[in-house]
């Protein structure tokens, strides 16, 4: 509710094309308030081309499709909080044909673009349980992201459950998604998806739930096909909570009904994990067919309170040789986007 009256409404407008002022030949599409950024990525025509989304906030659902290659969309202020693109839909919300989003059908943002870059944004989803007690499908996306080299810098996600779709464009593909210095925060399940993705320098922050049971939710739950030996890292980062001690796992495996050879893999290492997380037992099922036991869930060099080992069982360590084949470069290969200025 808090982001309902912070996150106002705004009418579609006009789009500025400005030609840059230094010799870059990229054209470059300016938004400001009462523009439409949906019309911006229309109006793109051809491969690296730069949208600047200006100081406001952009109530629309966009799509980035796939003829969009090497699209950067970024905001003009280097706040990420300056320029926010929100919507409100979830799941099991009705569409005027009489069906429902679903999960995917639910994000403010979607893109397959290959190439793609966001930086200095925030994407949200201010869709909210207590205003739809009706609704039983509350995964809320706020970015669904598909498409190899995939590259977000500085990029707030918010919403609750299901807030960052990390996937990709088929089932045998394996798209690589880099996300550096982003803030992403949720409850249920909150990072997910079949991506090859590194999380590198982020924040991941659990909300606080109403509800009596535990846990509250979790933080990770990757998809990760059988045959990708690279499902998320998440490296040099934090994990903070609004919740009390204790209430969120660390993650889950997701083994969807359409993959059910899917191995969930996930590294979490040389990251801050704070008390929200439950130590001694971080990592939950999904579903009893799949224990999180048999999934490649790894750990190695993290600190803080929610970091700490009390039964070993429960929280399984890389050694230093087999950490050193789980970093950014192994699993982005020659794409090396942490190597840009």
């Amino acid at each position: 509710m808090r982001r309902r009256t912070l996150l106002a409404g705004i009418a579609a407008g006009t789009l500025t094309v400005a030609a840059p002022a230094h010799a870059n030949p990229r054209r470059v599409l300016h938004v400001r308030p009462g523009d439409s950024v949906q019309a911006a990525v229309d109006a793109v025509d051809g491969p690296g081309r730069t949208i600047v989304v200006h100081p406001g906030t952009y109530r629309e659902v966009v799509s980035v499709p796939a003829d969009k290659a090497e699209l950067t969309l970024r905001g003009a202020s280097r706040d990420p909080r300056a320029a926010v693109l929100v919507f409100d839909r979830a799941n099991g919300t009705t569409k005027p044909d009489g069906t429902t989003y679903g999960t995917a059908g639910s994000a403010t943002f979607t893109s397959a673009a290959p190439g793609l870059t966001v930086r200095d944004l925030t994407l949200a989803n201010d869709w909210l349980r207590a205003d739809h007690p009706d609704v039983t499908g509350t995964q809320a996306v706020a970015a669904y992201v598909t498409g190899d080299r995939s590259h977000f810098d500085n990029v707030r996600f918010l919403a609750h459950q299901d807030t960052l779709f990390a996937d990709t464009t088929a089932l045998d593909a394996f798209d690589r998604h880099y996300y550096r210095r982003c803030h992403i925060e949720g409850d249920v399940d909150f990072v997910f998806g079949r991506a090859r993705a590194v999380f590198d320098a982020c924040r991941f922050h659990t909300l606080p739930r109403d509800v009596a049971f535990t846990p509250k939710g979790m933080v990770f739950a990757p998809a990760t096909a059988r045959a990708n030996p690279y499902g998320f890292l998440a490296v040099h980062g934090r994990i903070t909570s609004g919740a009390e001690d204790g209430a969120y796992k660390l993650a889950r495996p997701w083994v969807p009904s359409y993959e059910t050879t899917a191995w969930p893999s996930l590294v979490v290492r040389n990251t801050w994990i704070g008390p929200g997380v439950d130590a001694a037992a971080p990592y939950t099922d999904m579903r009893d067919a799949y224990p999180w036991q048999t999934m490649r869930f790894r750990e190695h060099a993290n600190t803080g309170p929610g970091a700490a080992v009390s039964r070993p069982e429960n929280r399984p360590q890389l050694t230093a040789d087999e950490a050193a084949a789980h970093t950014r470069r192994t699993y982005l290969g020659d794409w090396r986007p942490y190597e840009r200025p």
